[in-house]
Formats: C-alpha cells, structure tokens, sequence
C-alpha cells in the first residue's frame, strides 16, 4: 500500500484512552490534524488541529498531501463518515484507515441485535422518507440522527407511515462511560432530553410497509391519469428487469411511477417529461417515496436531452416514442440495452409492430377489464390494449 501520508482514525465516543497504539501512534506522529472540535480537543490536537469547515468539505485535507496528516472521525469513517468522501478523492496507497467501533456496533451489542439481521442509516442530512423502502413487516433498522430533536421528529414520522406500535430504542453518546439507552414507542413518544449525539434503533410491527412485488396501487402515486397502471406497469417492470445499482432513462415518464419502482429495487433513474406539471408530479413522488437522491427529473424533449448522457442499463419509452427517437436511441444505446416501449393508439401499434420485425425481441399486446356496476349489477369495462415491444439491443 505505499507510504500513506493520512491516516483516518476512528474515534470513540468520549476519550482517547480508548484508542489502540498504532491509531495513538498515527496521531502523535501528525503534523496537522483534521477533525471536529470535541474530537480534536478528545486528542489534545493544540496548534495542529484545524476544524472541518463549514460547509462540509475535504478540500482542505486533500492540500495538506505531502505533509503527516490525521483525519479523525466517529467510529468507523467509512460507515456513514468521512472516509468515502476522501477515498474518492486520493489515489492508492494515500490512505490507511484505523477503525474503531462504529455507533452501530455498540447500539447491536447493547440490544442483543445481530447486525447482519438489521439495516443501518446515516441520516444526519437525508430526509426521514429514505426509509420507506425499508419499512417492513417486523423489521429492524439503526439510523444515525442529526441531534437530539431528530429522534421525536422520526416517530412523528413512523406514526404517520402507520407503524405507531414500531417499538424505539434511544440511544444516546454510544460507547461512552455516560451511554444510555431508553426504550418507548413511535406514537407513545415523549422524550424532551434527548443528548446528541444520538441513534435510534427501531423494531417495526406486523402489518407495516410497501409491497415488494411490482405494481404498487395507483393511488399511492401523484398523477394527472397520465400514469402506467398497476397491471401494466408490473408486466413492464418485468420486462425492464430492475437489478440494484442499475440506471433507467425512462422516457415519457407521466407520474414516474416506473421510475419509482425501479429505484425501489435498489437502482437509479433518469425520468424525461415535457409536461411541467407532470414533472413537477414525477419529483413529489420522487420525495414522498424517499428517491430523491436516486430519481432525477429532466423537463423537456426526451429527443434532445438524451445526448451526451452517460449509457443507462434500461429505457422504457412509456408514451409510444417517434421515429426519430428510436433512430436517436438505436444510434445512442450500447449493445446489451433492454428496451421496453408501450403504446395505446394504432400508430404506436404500427410502428412498434414494424421495429418487432427489424429488431427482433418480443411483441406483447394486453388486454384488461375490470368489474365495474352496471345498472344495479356488475359488467366488464375493457382498459384500452396496450402493445409492449421489449428488446435487448
């Protein structure tokens, strides 16, 4: 690994007595150290400690590079902590890490929680709705909070989500000689004393939470009807075949209910609409859902804001798509794409009928009805067919 000129040490919670002898050591030899104040103050850092600035930023560390230069974070800095944002930034062999227990680990260890059986959230500066998507029946989950005032603020939250029963564990200044932890409920909560820094650990009960399978109810979705329903959005999600980490342009993307869902599985979105309205519908759903950081929203024509973007791993064209941009897309998109496009009108069936021939790939027309009052008894009322094209170019 070379000769690293920083070292990234963890730090406990209230002492450097704690601290082993090669982080002590890495500390001693510094001849700058970063950190916040009550860590710099935890190491003595005197004329070599310089504060993190604010805002947030590693420029300072990254011009201190030829110089001995400590970094020091909670616990373990690359859970949640500094070490992602500077590893991003140095080459190979610039760093060593010298972890300590993270927040994490003393809240599992204190409850009798199998770290492997739980999720674990930094969010200090994400919004409350990221854990939407973890919300399950029986589940446990750990997240790091801003301050004191956060852990009310998360079972107002929970509460409103329906999970008021969630069972919460407290957890404040964790692995400390003054560490304490108090159990209450989402909807029971009173705690006015609560001490940063602070975690909370939560047991969910039966019955909360999204479904997991493709196609959660329109209703759930801001819309103007212009939204890919529930039946044809599960057939054309799988189509598109969601993997975690995986980026989607979607195309014509209405409520941006397909872009949604595919976040949901872990990926990443790209929604084009040339609708303001629309758009503005596609980034309220992007927050209520908690996707904000995975579901980007482009106002405009698809057509000309495509170019020059980075390769994505799927696209659904959900309004039936011109000529011109399926020429675009066939001229942009590298080998191994899947496409998957839908249309309701005759024109749409045409051409995604003649590209079904070109192309190769499936051709799938669907057609539903449901059970509506007809009079004082019930018929069928048909949905418009729908015609998908799903292709792996």
């Amino acid at each position: 690994m070379g000769d690293p000129w920083l070292s990234i040490v963890g730090m406990p919670h209230d002492t450097a007595a704690q601290l082993p002898p090669a982080s002590r050591a890495a500390i001693d030899a510094a001849e700058v150290i970063f950190g916040g104040p009550r860590h710099l103050d935890l190491v003595n850092a005197g004329d070599r400690g310089r504060p993190w600035p604010v805002p947030f930023t590693v420029d300072p560390v990254l011009a201190a590079k030829g110089r001995q230069v400590v970094v020091l974070a909670s616990g373990d800095p690359f859970w949640f902590g500094a070490g992602g944002s500077l590893s991003a930034q140095l080459d190979p062999g610039d760093w060593r890490v010298l972890p300590a227990p993270s927040t994490f680990s003393w809240v599992a260890g204190a409850l009798g929680w199998r770290l492997e059986d739980v999720t674990c959230h930094g969010l200090h500066a994400a919004p409350l709705a990221q854990l939407r998507a973890v919300l399950a029946p029986k589940a446990r989950f750990i997240c790091l909070l801003r301050d004191g005032a956060a852990p009310a603020e998360l079972a107002h939250w929970l509460t409103a989500e329906g999970a008021g029963q969630a069972r919460l564990f407290v957890c404040e200044r964790m692995g400390g000689t003054d560490q304490r932890v108090r159990e209450t409920t989402a909807q029971g909560f009173d705690l006015s004393d609560v001490a940063a820094p602070a975690a909370v650990a939560v047991a969910l009960p039966a019955g909360v939470g999204l479904p997991r399978s493709s196609g959660l109810p329109d209703d759930l979705f801001a819309h103007d009807g212009q939204i890919t329903k529930r039946p044809v959005r599960a057939l054309t999600l799988s189509a598109l075949a969601p993997r975690p980490g995986e980026v989607l342009w979607d195309i014509g993307a209405g409520s941006g209910s397909i872009s949604v869902e595919w976040c949901l599985t872990g990926g990443r979105a790209v929604a084009f609409e040339q609708h303001a309205a629309r758009a503005d519908n596609i980034t309220r759903n992007a927050e209520q859902f908690g996707l904000a950081h995975r579901l980007t929203v482009h106002h405009g024509d698809a057509h000309a804001l495509i170019a020059d973007r980075p390769a994505p791993d799927a696209v659904f064209v959900g309004g039936g798509g011109s000529d011109a941009l399926f020429e675009a897309l066939f001229d942009t998109l590298p080998k191994g794409t899947r496409l998957v496009a839908n249309g309701v009108t005759l024109e749409t069936e045409a051409r995604l009928a003649r590209l079904h021939g070109e192309k190769g790939g499936s051709l799938l027309r669907v057609e539903l009805a449901e059970a509506a009052p007809l009079g004082r008894l019930r018929g069928w009322h048909a949905a418009r067919p729908v015609v998908q094209w799903s292709v792996v170019l």
